[in-house]
């Protein structure tokens, strides 16, 4: 998918009961400066995280 959809699977994944992983980040890398330090900021609980299928993943929960 591409820049603006990967931002709103992020944003999905925030809203979302349990626990999301999103993969395949490289549009978000290309697109968005350290967004998981601003999401984090306004509350959001997201870690990047390394996986042996997917190198290029984060993990969402819900807005604290």
């Amino acid at each position: 998918s591409d820049l603006r959809a990967s931002a709103a699977l992020v944003i999905a994944g925030l809203a979302a009961e349990g626990k999301t992983t999103i993969q395949g980040l490289h549009h978000l890398d290309r697109g968005y400066e350290n967004l998981e330090a601003k999401l984090q900021k306004v509350g959001a609980r997201l870690q990047r995280v390394k996986d042996e299928v997917e190198p290029n993943s984060i993990e969402l929960g819900r807005l604290q």
